[in-house]
């Protein structure tokens, strides 16, 4: 029997795996994919205290902090969270565990465009990681779909590789951090496409060229060379487990939470990406999984004060 039970592994499910222990609650954590999201970003610059890390190393510090602390830490997927006589059952794969008190910390998966050829080609020019995939397009044209920090940021990142970066962006304003949206305007290899969509990736046996759908944009209707798309358009929450188990969701699927991070359930705590907070960061992930920690410890010990 554990007194917490965390569904997760990146910033604020270990974040909250730390705390937890330290607070002395058996804790466990199951993490399929240790370190989380933020193992698929470049770099990381605005982590307190820490100038400049990148995405792995600050995915893998996490986990070496939860594991320093006490946490119990397996690599298995929750299928199944049951709720008997106030104990939390939580079904994987290969077992079943026990817990006073849960964390939801399930993070999001990568929105897709819907554009015809985006399926046929992943993993074959369209990607969802320029971590993961940037190295493959040195010297290459390549175009990262989306208008937000993310994309700007993935943008950049795939300027240092490929000969050419295309930023499509829907709408006609590109809404990253100011930071970033210098880098971009002072890298003369990425040109933003401003009130452009992509109507449909073609190739044969990889991405070769896009076709732009009618509208305002610089290409509309016009096919241009392409090596390699990327998505960065937004993620959808992984709820589905809590949805399950009663736990009370927003219009958008993400669960809603309250300042204490917890749910409409007695028990049950979210944080991170998962959760109803608007503003989505590893740093705001992290305090919600800790304050998350925080309560459960209270939870568990019938308010007790430390």
């Amino acid at each position: 029997m554990y007194d917490f039970i965390i569904i997760g592994g990146g910033a604020s499910g270990l974040s909250s795996a730390m705390y937890a222990s330290r607070l002395g609650l058996k804790t466990l954590a199951l993490a399929e994919m240790p370190g989380g999201l933020i193992t698929t970003t470049h770099l990381v610059e605005n982590w307190p205290g820490t100038k400049q890390i990148s995405g792995p190393d600050l995915g893998m510090a996490f986990y070496e902090h939860a594991l320093v602390s006490g946490t119990e830490i397996k690599n298995e997927v929750a299928k199944k969270v049951e709720k008997k006589n106030e104990i939390f059952k939580i079904t994987t794969g290969s077992n079943e565990y026990e817990g006073k008190s849960i964390l939801f910390a399930t993070g999001t998966e990568h929105r897709h465009l819907g554009a015809k050829g985006e399926k046929e080609f992943e993993n074959k020019g369209v990607s969802y990681c320029a971590l993961c995939d940037g190295g493959f397009f040195k010297n290459k044209i390549v175009a990262v779909v989306g208008g937000g920090d993310s994309a700007a940021k993935e943008a950049i990142f795939l300027s240092e590789h490929a000969s050419k970066v295309y930023l499509i962006v829907r709408r006609d304003i590109l809404r990253a951090e100011p930071i970033n949206a210098d880098k971009i305007s002072k890298t003369s290899k990425i040109e933003i496409l401003y009130k452009t969509e992509i109507d449909e990736i073609i190739g044969t046996n990889k991405v070769e060229k896009i076709r732009f759908k009618k509208g305002e944009g610089k290409y509309s209707e016009q096919e241009i060379p392409m090596d390699g798309v990327f998505m960065a358009i937004g993620h959808i929450a992984h709820t589905d487990l809590a949805k399950d188990l009663g736990v009370e969701l927003n219009d958008k699927g993400e669960i809603k939470i309250n300042r204490k991070a917890e749910t409409n359930i007695p028990g049950v705590f979210a944080a991170g990406d998962c959760a109803d907070t608007e503003f989505k960061q590893a740093i705001t992930g992290s305090a919600e999984g800790v304050t998350a920690a925080y309560y459960a410890f209270h939870y568990c010990n019938n308010n007790a004060v430390f």
